[in-house]
């Protein structure tokens, strides 16, 4: 008799991989180049969020050169029309709340301006792992083409932001003549070539951002098991979490990425995702994790940039800094709250209605967003005590 069980996601992720191990076409065994940046992760069309952990490589097997992504719902909503005949991929998210309409002291929905009842967000007890089931653009009538990725500016360096990153974690790096490069858990020390050995520099950071992986496992940090032997199932695992974690940075700082380094383990692999096909599932999960500790080190170097700035500024020179948003800004606005909870692609940014834990992105060309600036200004202008400052002009978004 057939077996007929239908494979969980993590099951038909960990064969496709198997199949693109063994061919050389694995996300993270394909060489992505900073001088090219036409290449971006999955990310929802609506939300500008990235898909994360194993969605990205569900998605990422679709082979789609758009990298926008929408469940049928969510083209429906902006007007867009999913052909007829077209195949959904599957996405798993945790789901920690349950919107539901907000209610008077009468019982009676309460509505927003446009008639619509206003949504609350009440915690489940416990959170739980659902589905949901996305097309992407090239499969939607009526979305607008996707935005030309222009060539990055010339005044960010993605390597000079590789170097600071490295830098703030305040890692040990030693450098000497060879061709190994590892981290040694025992004296929690980083060993890299010397710089001239590579042949680009984008080689060099790619490699110690590999190994800064592997650093943010010990026990001081993220806590992973890493006394490991070579050829094991357990350093497999390891070097897994590290390989997916520095495409991962790579994409972010937008250094590109090269695995040839990394080809020894491709057997091995194969053979942990053979054995245990949720490893893959994990896997994903940790290298979002190991991204997100590294990037903690962007943001507090960010911040410290930003005080220092701040710092030299005069009070008139610092409202005219803050005529923009930023990510934990709460403004008050027409008897509402807003939060700024995070920066999208394209100068965009994600904000949270706190009277109701709804978000959605905010364009500069739209009219809250000149609204929230002009609260904000206000705000800080009335905590300097001062009346005589000029008010900052608004910078007028030119639409293409």
């Amino acid at each position: 008799m057939a077996n007929n069980k239908i494979k969980s996601l993590h099951e038909q992720i960990a064969a496709d991989l198997i199949e693109r191990l063994k061919k050389g076409t694995a996300p993270w065994q394909k060489t992505w180049n900073s001088s090219t940046p036409g290449f971006e992760f999955p990310y929802n069309a609506i939300t500008g969020k990235r898909y994360k952990g194993i969605n990205i490589f569900s998605l990422l097997s679709a082979e789609r050169d758009d990298p926008r992504w929408m469940t049928f719902k969510q083209a429906a909503s902006k007007e867009w029309q999913v052909r007829k005949g077209e195949k959904a991929h599957l996405v798993q998210y945790v789901k920690t709340h349950n919107l539901i309409n907000q209610l008077d002291e009468k019982g009676k929905k309460i509505l927003d301006v446009n008639g619509k009842p206003i949504k609350i967000a009440v915690p489940l007890d416990n959170a739980m792992v659902t589905a949901a089931w996305v097309f992407n653009a090239e499969q939607i009538d009526g979305i607008p083409p996707l935005a030309k990725i222009e060539k990055l500016d010339s005044n960010w360096d993605p390597i000079t932001a590789a170097e600071e990153l490295v830098l703030a974690t305040e890692a040990t790096i030693f450098h000497e003549m060879g061709d190994r490069a590892f981290y040694n858990l025992t004296t929690d020390r980083i060993t890299m070539p010397l710089k001239e050995q590579f042949s680009a520099p984008e080689l060099y950071y790619g490699t110690l951002l590999h190994e800064l992986s592997h650093w943010t496992g010990h026990n001081t940090r993220l806590d992973r098991s890493l006394f490991n032997r070579f050829g094991t199932e357990a350093y497999a695992r390891e070097e897994l979490r590290a390989e997916i974690a520095s495409m991962l940075i790579g994409q972010e700082l937008k250094i590109g990425h090269d695995p040839g380094q990394h080809a020894a383990y491709v057997k091995s692999w194969i053979q942990l995702l053979s054995d245990h096909p949720f490893e893959i599932h994990s896997a994903a999960a940790d290298a979002e994790k190991i991204l997100k500790y590294l990037l903690t080190f962007n943001r507090k170097l960010e911040i410290n940039k930003s005080t220092t700035l701040e710092n030299n500024l005069d009070q008139s020179s610092l409202l005219t800094k803050k005529s923009d948003l930023f990510i934990g800004d709460q403004i008050a606005y027409n008897d509402n709250v807003y939060k700024v909870t995070g920066q999208l692609k394209k100068g965009r940014f994600r904000i949270e209605d706190l009277n109701n834990g709804r978000s959605f992105p905010l364009s500069k060309s739209d009219g809250l967003y000149t609204s929230l600036i002009n609260c904000k200004w206000q705000s800080e202008q009335a905590k300097l005590g001062s009346n005589s400052l000029k008010e900052p002009k608004i910078p007028t978004v030119q639409k293409r």
